[in-house]
């Protein structure tokens, strides 16, 4: 069969004659083979000649060489066919000089005709002898090397030419002027070249295929017969042409899917591709043999032995058909066109965000169908294969072939935390954009969350259901690595190396577990995780707190200026000496250092409103906090006592739990406690005041002012109890049990919590619950409901301000009190002047009057508006918000709201 590459361009060359001297033959082909042994005499007949070449020309070796029967005999037999030959060529240029194109000759005498033509004859003889000397003909093609490519196994090879763009091809002897055996023996020879991707004498390539064009070599060359052939023969050679085109569509299909970009799967799947494709060429070859050797091989035969194969091809040529489809380099879908448009634009956008290169890969073109999706089509065939025995065997064998590769780098990735991904064609995607460098000074969850992610559209079906595993995995690794240095990756020796091996998820969940198991004693043993969140828990939630009712003692002076002009080192400074202050627990905290204070412009409301109001944000962006440099409302009234709020520098990989969204729900909540703290000292304040100021403590004789003295007595008793219920529910009723469910599941068990670690948690579960205790708190303390913080917001800002307003309410009752103002008329002054006196001095004292009374009905409305809204929520969401439902309406008993229900009030 190796000499079938260079026959068939020999036929096109016209170098035909084999083909040529069929036409002569009117017995059987078979008895021709073996009739057709006589000596040169035979040559001189000229309808005996083809028949004698015919049967010498069709006992040819397997190789396409002619079989020598008698070895002292191969100079004479070939003697005889050259000379076989010339008669031919001279009888062709006969037929030439004899066609009716020429009609003067007709009138030529017979007998001088005769004479005529033997002296041409004698004048052709010797030109075509000297012909090889000096070749004229016009047409000489040549092979030559194509350019190299990315793939390594492509063909090289220049395409040959078409038998349609032959100058003067000779051709053969039309199919109607040989006999039906004649026609298939012809018509077998020139299936076995078709069927290896050339062309035959009587089978052409289609007039519309252009092997030329990449697409049509990809869809495979159609194929025509020449006319003339029995409709017996013409349907069952049809039938056999669809294997032709299996064959050389997968060749094309080889050549195109082993570029470089294609990736490892793909390259694996290719090589399978080819070793079936060889297998084929290995069968073509022993049918040739067959044919040149065995009398009763016909195209029966053939088609009989080619059965079971080219179901095998049309497999293969389905499964190629559809990859090609997916990467666009064939025609497909066209409701498709928009959404792979904008797939391919994200793919450049992604690119550049991760730091490749833009023109690296096929980004200027369609999208590559590679890696986890190539083993999705395999895997979805074969199910839909099922039933077919040889077709799931075969796509078995093509699926175990492609996944190798891949399984290498699962195996890598699982247990050794390395991606060997050079063309992007597994699930894992890592952002080298995102180093570990950067978070020592700017530390966030980045690296843990956006660092490796998953190619959720090119994940195997066989990795769906532990996907999550499988990047959890290696995201252990890498963290354990590149933090303490130690390298804990395993040396398994026996891994599976194919999706259908049976310890396949066996692998996957023994990867997972010991890279969990290292990551987590690397946090709870190495780098003290349950004590650094203790330490959190003593500086953001004030446990215990007489540190930082310390700390604000001294730094009272600093913090009742304006937030712009706060000193905020001297508070640093401050808080230092007071966090290293004998006797106090947080003097032995070990990660005291890392608490910084800081000032945050933005009030605490606003804030929260703001991440409550998001919708629609990138994950990772709805809890930052807000930067100093963006446009917002700050409060032109805010000092430091409103805007202080402490950070806590977190080392890596502890950054990884204790991220910087959850410290900024630290934050929260501590500036939420903080408030409620600052408010309960300001209406301390205010009991001081009004316990032992002259003017509160006088029982004076108008009984219009001491009333109001009540009034103001109980309002602001009122607000006390408001603000330590609350702070109380926050701290004990919320804080403290969801801190104490939450060390339970870090450290099951009694004893010391530090010696017995939860190795059989993950590391995503601990992160998971940290975050949830932090979101519970903050909604169990009413700081993620939008109707729940403007009411909260009104309440304290009616707090506030009546405590503010203590010191002129003093004053004005020092001039409101006539005991202590003097009762008595001057003498200078008339009795009409004196009662005009004592109108504008109780005018005066209406203001104060209806500031106090204003400051208890607004206080009085909220706090009912707050009970009902409290009462609804808890019904509907939060249960244990029905607790303070009932701390709190002790505080608005008696007043003129208590029970009050109106739309207008709960609008």
């Amino acid at each position: 069969m190796s000499s079938g590459g260079t026959r068939a361009p020999s036929r096109a060359n016209g170098h035909g004659d084999e083909r040529t001297r069929l036409s002569g033959a009117n017995a059987s082909f078979k008895s021709e083979r073996t009739d057709a042994k006589g000596g040169p005499s035979s040559s001189s007949q000229p309808g005996a000649a083809p028949f004698s070449a015919a049967g010498t020309a069709h006992k040819r070796s397997a190789s396409g060489n002619a079989r020598s029967v008698n070895q002292p005999a191969d100079e004479a037999r070939y003697e005889e066919r050259r000379v076989t030959e010339r008669t031919y060529e001279a009888h062709v240029e006969r037929v030439r000089t004899t066609s009716p194109e020429k009609p003067q000759r007709r009138s030529v005498p017979a007998d001088k005709r005769t004479s005529g033509l033997r002296r041409q004859k004698s004048s052709e003889w010797r030109p075509k002898e000297a012909a090889p000397e000096s070749p004229k003909a016009p047409w000489s093609p040549e092979v030559t090397l194509l350019p190299r490519t990315s793939a390594l196994l492509a063909s090289r090879v220049s395409i040959p030419p078409l038998a349609s763009t032959v100058p003067q091809a000779p051709q053969p002897a039309p199919l109607s002027e040989l006999s039906l055996q004649v026609q298939e023996a012809a018509i077998v020879e020139d299936l076995l070249f078709v069927l290896m991707g050339y062309e035959g004498q009587y089978i052409r390539f289609a007039k519309g295929y252009d092997p030329n064009q990449e697409r049509d070599r990809l869809s495979g060359p159609g194929f025509r017969i020449l006319p003339g052939l029995d409709p017996s023969l013409h349907d069952l050679t049809k039938s056999m042409l669809k294997m032709a085109t299996y064959y050389s569509a997968l060749v094309a299909f080889g050549d195109v899917q082993s570029r470089e970009d294609f990736g490892a799967v793909n390259h694996a799947l290719c090589a399978s591709v080819r070793r079936l494709l060889q297998d084929y060429l290995v069968m073509i070859a022993q049918l040739e043999t067959q044919f040149l050797t065995s009398d009763t091989f016909t195209i029966h035969v053939l088609n009989i032995q080619t059965i079971s194969t080219s179901q095998m091809m049309f497999q293969l040529y389905s499964l190629a058909q559809e990859l090609l489809k997916r990467n666009a380099l064939l025609d497909d879908e066209s409701d498709e066109d928009d959404d792979d448009s904008s797939d391919d634009y994200d793919k450049v956008i992604e690119r550049l965000t991760d730091g490749g290169d833009l023109l690296s890969g096929n980004v200027a073109g369609k999208k590559i169908c590679k890696g986890g999706v190539v083993l999705g089509i395999l895997t979805k065939r074969l199910g839909a294969m099922s039933g077919d025995p040889a077709a799931r065997a075969l796509l078995t064998s093509l699926l175990r072939d492609a996944s190798r590769p891949y399984m290498v780098m699962l195996n890598e990735w699982l247990h050794h935390g390395a991606i060997n991904d050079a063309n992007s064609e597994f699930l894992i995607k890592e952002q080298k954009s995102i180093r570990r460098e950067r978070l020592e000074q700017d530390y966030t969850d980045e690296y843990w969350e956006r660092r490796y992610t998953i190619r959720d559209h090119d994940v195997p079906p066989q990795l769906d259901g532990v996907k999550d595993k499988v990047l959890l995995a290696g995201k252990y690794l890498n963290v354990v690595r590149e933090c303490g240095g130690v390298d804990v990756s395993k040396v398994v020796a026996d891994v599976p190396t194919s999706f259908d091996d049976g310890r396949f998820l066996d692998n996957v969940n023994n990867a997972y577990a010991h890279a969990n198991e290292s990551l987590m004693q690397l946090l709870l043993t190495t780098h003290a995780l349950p004590a650094r969140l203790r330490s959190m828990k003593h500086y953001f939630f004030l446990d215990p707190s007489d540190y930082f009712s310390y700390f604000l003692e001294l730094g009272s002076s600093e913090l009742r200026k304006p937030v712009k002009s706060v000193n905020t080192s001297k508070l640093q400074s401050l808080l230092d000496l007071v966090l290293r202050q004998p006797g106090s627990i947080v003097s032995l905290d070990p990660f005291k250092e890392d608490v910084k204070v800081e000032m945050n412009e933005v009030t605490l409301i606003k804030s929260l409103q703001r991440v409550v109001n998001i919708t629609g944000i990138e994950q990772g962006e709805a809890l930052q906090p807000l930067s100093s440099n963006q446009p917002t409302e700050n409060d032109k009234n805010a000092t430091g006592f409103t805007s202080l709020q402490l950070d806590y520098a977190v080392p890596f990989p502890v950054s990884l739990v204790i991220s910087r969204k959850t410290v900024w729900r630290y934050q929260a909540l501590f500036r939420y406690l903080l408030s409620l703290r600052y408010l309960e000292s300001q209406l301390s304040a205010t009991w001081q005041t009004q316990t032992r100021g002259v003017s509160w403590a006088h029982k004076g004789s108008n009984r219009a002012l001491e009333i109001w003295k009540r009034r103001a007595w109980t309002l602001r008793a009122r607000m006390l109890v408001f603000v330590q219920q609350l702070l109380y529910f926050c701290t004990a009723e919320v804080i403290e049990p969801n801190w104490t469910k939450f060390m339970t599941r870090l450290q099951p068990g009694d004893g010391d919590q530090e010696k017995k670690p939860a190795l059989t948690r993950t590391v995503d579960e601990l992160m998971q619950d940290h975050v949830d205790f932090l979101d519970t708190c903050l909604k169990e303390c009413m700081l993620t409901n939008s109707k729940l913080l403007r009411i909260h917001s009104k309440l304290m800002q009616t707090c506030t301000i009546f405590a503010a307003y203590t010191n002129w309410l003093t004053r004005e009752l020092e001039k409101s009190d006539p005991d202590l103002s003097g009762t008595a008329r001057p003498s200078t002054m008339t009795p009409d002047q004196w009662r005009r006196f004592q109108a504008s001095r109780a005018a005066a004292r209406a203001p104060a009057a209806s500031s106090s009374s204003r400051h208890e009905s607004n206080f009085s409305r909220h706090l009912q508006i707050l009970l009902d809204a409290l009462n609804h929520y808890a019904a509907t969401e939060t249960v244990v918000l029905l607790s303070l439902c009932a701390r709190l309406s002790t505080a608005n008993q008696g007043t003129e709201y208590a029970g009050l229900r109106t739309d207008e009030d709960a609008a």
